[in-house]
């Protein structure tokens, strides 16, 4: 059977795709949906014992959870946001946390599925090959994401040269510095650690690994993953060639015609598909749904489009007020977050969804040659 970078190939076992079982030198535990330590049927199995569900639903509150995943991820992540907010507070710029939003989080990925089973002995390329296919595509995809999200980041933040204005305002505040560790860069710890559940998660709490393949879901989660992606590129990219070309007022062409903020809509979709990802390769667990769920709550009630539209607020009706007249239209015509239904005769719409498209033809053109 040929084998490549990308996992063991897809040729036809002995048994049905769904119900081939990988066994790898893993700690049992019957946390996966679909698995039940190899001794019963599969999630596609029509006879499944009705008991599974009970055992699935008591692994969320297993001890084991908190120690291998949970408690690993918070600790990393709040000494990264330590140092963060040190750097922020040496330079007098918050966005520091910013630089880590995307970076922690790859680096968490990375350090689950690779580097802990190469401190513990194995070597790079052993470490890379125990990954089946499709723990390749969870990983390569928050790769995809973070890297193109903190070279964003990076490469506005140094040409601005200053921090973010979004964060003067709370900088004004008294000690806000020494408040700040435990108001904005630890919290945003603890969401970190939430969010990259469902591609930290698969690779530390691991059971018995069904590596069956549900062609539809995942044709779904590669579609959703490109999507979102392609949308926050195209976000980010027409905006930044509005300013450079000088133009006034708010944007709404492009994606911008979609939502408000095209940019944070990508961002839940990239996130939503590594849990359809996993549900699709039977490697999902209750506990990962707080991913998804978490990052959507940050981007709409914590950061993201609530502080932006706060900040453009505040901003635009001290000094703009045709600008903020514009935005208060704006409001009125566009949805913040979700399109309306007026938005499916929208081409920028389809644009988005053909490249979710195009990424499903990809990735089963790769799978068919790996």
């Amino acid at each position: 059977m040929a084998s490549g970078w990308f996992g063991k190939s897809n040729e036809a076992p002995s048994r049905p795709p769904d119900v081939q079982v990988q066994v790898a030198d893993r700690e049992p535990h019957s946390f996966y949906l679909g698995s039940n330590n190899n001794t019963g049927p599969p999630r596609s199995s029509p006879n499944i014992d009705t008991t599974h569900s009970k055992i699935h639903t008591a692994s969320l509150f297993d001890v084991g959870i908190f120690k291998d995943t949970l408690a690993p991820s918070l600790g990393l992540h709040s000494g990264l946001a330590v140092v963060a907010w040190a750097a922020a507070r040496y330079t007098g710029r918050v966005e520091a946390k910013d630089w880590l939003w995307p970076s922690g989080q790859v680096a968490n990925a990375w350090w689950s599925a690779i580097g802990r089973r190469v401190f513990q002995g194995l070597t790079l390329s052993q470490a890379l090959y125990r990954l089946s296919w499709h723990e390749r595509l969870v990983l390569t995809g928050v790769t995809l994401w973070g890297g193109r999200l903190f070279y964003r980041i990076a490469s506005r933040s140094i040409k601005r040269g200053e921090d973010d204005p979004r964060y003067d305002e709370a900088k004004e505040e008294e000690n806000f510095w020494t408040k700040s560790l435990f108001t904005t860069f630890i919290p945003e710890a603890f969401f970190q650690m939430l969010i990259s559940l469902p591609f930290t998660a698969p690779f530390r709490h691991e059971g018995a690994v069904l590596t069956g393949y549900h062609p539809l879901m995942q044709m779904l989660a590669v579609g959703m993953f490109s999507a979102g992606l392609t949308l926050e590129t195209l976000a980010d990219y027409q905006l930044d060639k509005f300013k450079a070309e000088g133009g006034r007022g708010i944007l709404k062409e492009g994606v911008w015609s979609i939502v408000r903020h095209p940019n944070y809509l990508g961002d839940a979709f990239v996130h939503l598909s590594f849990i359809v990802l996993l549900y699709g390769s039977d490697m999902l667990a209750p506990v990962e749904l707080l991913g998804p769920l978490a990052n959507y709550l940050f981007l709409r009630f914590y950061g993201g489009d609530k502080q932006k539209e706060k900040f453009q607020t505040r901003r635009y009706s001290s000094f703009s007020q045709e600008k903020f007249a514009e935005l208060e239209r704006f409001r009125s015509e566009k949805n913040a977050f979700w399109p309306a239904a007026q938005e499916f005769g929208n081409k920028w719409l389809w644009i988005v969804l053909g490249a979710g498209g195009l990424g499903v033809a990809i990735e089963e053109t790769l799978r068919t040659l790996h």
